[in-house]
This record gives structure tokens, sequence and C-alpha cells, in this order.
């Protein structure tokens, strides 16, 4: 199944997988995925990949349960998928994600943000207003949306969006 981007923009929204609890003296940001969320983060990637779900550019949190995650999704891609980091994606709110998103939205068609909840949860259910209640259950680790807009962010807020495809690595797929 063929899935080119959308006229406006494709954004993709990815919660980092699954992630083992913090070890004795071991900071939040140094948390890695668990055996679950390596499976997860591979499942995800494979399945994006098969849909030709495939960003431009990749934005991550530097955090490393993050990195983890979006660098499965740049090996699954099979190409030079730019793989960015930056802060404000492990210390931000929802304006800073929002920012984020607007500002690389006249650089590239599609984008892939791996971040964290709720953040992600946040930006999702404002793109997506009603539509977000096709995901009654949360934002789990390693799922996917892929929302299309019309036209570009511009603006200081997102525009309404379109959920396209919305992945989850523990099989539920819509």
């Amino acid at each position: 199944m063929h899935a080119p981007p959308a006229p406006g923009f494709r954004l993709y929204l990815l919660r980092h997988a699954k992630a083992g609890w913090a070890l004795p003296g071991q900071k939040d940001f140094d948390r890695t995925l668990d055996d679950t969320g390596f499976a997860e983060a591979e499942i995800i990637a494979e399945m994006a990949a098969d849909r030709d779900f495939a960003p431009e550019l990749i934005l991550s949190s530097p955090a490393v349960r993050c990195r983890q995650t979006a660098e499965a999704f740049g090996r699954a891609m099979g190409k030079d998928l730019k793989i960015r980091y930056n802060d404000a994606l492990y210390t931000g709110a929802e304006d800073a994600y929002r920012d984020i998103i607007i500002g690389q939205s006249t650089a590239v068609a599609s984008l892939l943000v791996v971040g964290h909840n709720p953040v992600i949860e946040e930006i999702l259910r404002e793109v997506l207003g009603e539509q977000a209640a096709a995901i009654p259950y949360g934002y789990p680790p390693g799922a996917l949306a892929v929302i299309d807009f019309r036209e570009r962010p511009q603006t200081d807020s997102l525009p309404p969006g379109k959920l396209v495809a919305w992945l989850d690595p523990e099989c539920h797929v819509r």
C-alpha cells in the first residue's frame, strides 16, 4: 500500500516504545527500552515501512529511550533518513512541541516527532479534535499516529488534521 505525503503536510507522532524503570541512581533521561520496548520499536517501524510511511525528517527527544525508538524507525526505512535531536522534546511542554512542528513544516513535507507522553497525546488531541475519540485508550508506548494536514501549519497554532493511520505495536491497527 503506497501512502504519499498529503498535499499540505504529513505529521507522524510516535511515542517512544516501552522503557524499563530507572535503576537506582539512574536519571530518567538515561532510561533505555526494555526487551518489550525494543520489540515494539522494531514492529512499529516495520509496520510503517510496509505502508510506505516514510518521513523526510525525524526529530526526536534526546532521551535514550526516544533515540532507540527513532533509530529503529530509521533502520526500517532503509535509506539515509535524517534524525535530529532536540532538547525541547524532552524538557518542553505542548507549546514547545507545537513550535517545533510548525518550525519544521516549512522545510519538509513530512515530519516524524518521537517524544513523550502526555505531550504527544496532547498534540494528537489538539490536531484531531473529535477524531481523537477513535483512540479511546490513550497513547500507548510505541504507537504511531499518521496525520495529514490540507495546508502547512503557518501560525502559532496547528490546524485541524485528519488521522490517516493509527499503528499500535500490540497489533491494534486502525
